[in-house]
């Protein structure tokens, strides 16, 4: 299960991927975490896939990460009384309270704080923006807009609103009963849907209280406004390409994508770039040479994690798709231009201690062309750490703590294990050891540089570094 590249894919799970068999033949393939869309997934189904993955985790001995994404606030029109109508370019169209059926003139918004923040200019985007319409007149109770484009609405479609931030808050009471269980069913993360602002993370962290990571979905303009503010928030940052995409120009969403990505890793947070990332091995075994590029091109930008949604939840192909992922991102891992392009993105260390033990350990490893960096972390700040240097050497986490090392598999570049916590400073330096070996990252002969903080079982004093050499019985040499 030891994977040959840095970047982790993160899997959906659905219809076509819900079995103990496939799951296992996914974490095989390459799947590093998996996702759990609560928009389809009820609390027992929740359940019963966490215990499937918990227990392919136990079988491979390999920790796996799992998401549960947040369905978040979902605006929709009301009803038409025959179910759909048509629409004209410069026709004027009513949205208002009213919740008797809709007709070629007006339908029902049952989402009073739309009605309460749209003004003048707004745009108004239907179905995924295939319709599109600017408000002219606003009040409380109804807004008049105006067809700028598209020819037809029907019932239940969904509302977005590019210009407009809703006073209400991210989470709604779904979203609130889904973290209790998923906290209940100690998933590693939770990603929260249509953040618009730092304070929409601030709620969740109150329940949370620490014991998920709370990743922020950019799917707004207003997060991408905010983005510094809720990166600081947030413990890691979805590019949520398909709502992004919806509610900016689309010719907009490639340099977003960078700039959210290098935002990220200026400050040691996870980003995952997610959406239509193999969208035609939905029903095709081959993706399109423009997928390919895609997915490649989020590599050389040194994203922490590839995400694949439908490919993997309701296509026909989704262990094919794992694999096809798995294989561009070792094509790209191994470009010699790879290692180079990461390079000549990295940023100064922080002004800390465990920043610049990091940032040593990184360029004493490529100085010596040691085997391997090993990090012992109980927090999982270690490890974020060195992987924010995007060293060109192996990085081993050790972690005493599960709930870490499941975390930790989200991030770039980690290959995290689970051990017990060390005795003394001599054990962790032969535990050290003797794991790099195990996991093949060295052989006896090879040297080893080691981060940790001494005295042992300190959190967050990350202050030591040490060079081991790797004796024929695969304990530490002098």
């Amino acid at each position: 299960m030891r994977r040959n590249r840095r970047v982790k894919i993160l899997a959906t799970l659905g219809p076509s991927s819900n079995t103990m068999e496939i799951i296992s033949e996914l974490a095989r393939a390459g799947a590093d975490l998996f996702r759990i869309n609560m928009s389809h997934a009820d609390h027992p189904t929740l359940k019963s896939l966490v215990a499937i993955i918990r227990e392919i985790e136990a079988e491979t001995g390999r920790p796996i990460g799992i998401l549960a994404d947040l369905q978040g606030p979902k605006h929709r029109l009301g009803t038409f009384s025959d179910g759909k109508i048509s629409v004209k370019i410069g026709q004027r169209f009513v949205f208002d309270d009213d919740p008797t059926p809709g007709d070629a003139k007006r339908v029902h918004l049952p989402h009073h704080e739309i009605l309460e923040a749209l003004h003048p200019g707004h745009r108004i985007l239907i179905d995924d923006g295939r319709v599109q319409l600017k408000a002219i007149e606003c009040s409380p109770k109804k807004v008049v807009a105006e067809v700028v484009a598209g020819s037809q609405m029907s019932d239940r479609k969904g509302v977005s609103l590019p210009d407009t931030e809703l006073v209400t808050t991210a989470m709604t009471e779904k979203d609130r009963e889904d973290i209790d269980a998923a906290i209940a069913e100690d998933v590693d993360w939770v990603a929260l849907s249509f953040v618009q602002r730092p304070d929409d993370l601030a709620e969740v962290r109150k329940i949370a209280r620490g014991r998920v990571g709370i990743m922020a979905k950019i799917e707004k303009p207003q997060a991408v406004e905010r983005l510094n503010e809720i990166i600081e928030l947030s413990d890691a940052i979805m590019v949520a390409r398909g709502d992004l995409g919806v509610e900016m120009p689309l010719e907009a969403v490639p340099g977003i994508q960078k700039q959210i990505t290098r935002a990220c890793r200026r400050a040691g947070k996870p980003v995952v770039v997610a959406t239509q990332m193999l969208e035609s091995m939905i029903n095709a075994p081959v993706p399109t040479r423009a997928e390919v590029s895609d997915v490649a091109a989020a590599v050389y930008e040194g994203v922490d994690a590839i995400m694949l949604s439908a490919e993997s939840a309701a296509g026909k192909y989704p262990v094919e798709t794992v694999t096809m992922m798995n294989a561009i991102s070792e094509q790209v891992e191994r470009d010699h231009l790879y290692q180079g392009i990461l390079t000549a993105q990295r940023t100064e260390p922080e002004p800390t201690g465990a920043d610049a033990i990091a940032a040593a350990a990184r360029q004493i490893a490529e100085t010596l062309n040691l085997a391997a960096i090993i990090c012992y972390t109980a927090s999982g700040a270690t490890g974020l750490r060195a992987a924010r240097e995007r060293p060109s050497r192996p990085i081993v986490t050790l972690s005493p703590v599960a709930r870490t090392a499941r975390r930790l598999a989200l991030v770039w570049g980690l290959h995290c294990v689970i051990t017990e916590d060390a005795r003394d400073l001599e054990d962790m330096v032969d535990r050290a050891c003797r794991i790099a070996v195990h996991e093949g990252f060295a052989q006896p002969g090879d040297r080893v540089i080691i981060t940790a903080g001494v005295p042992l079982r300190t959190p967050g004093s990350t202050n030591m570094l040490r060079i081991a050499y790797v004796a024929s019985d695969g304990r530490s040499g002098i």
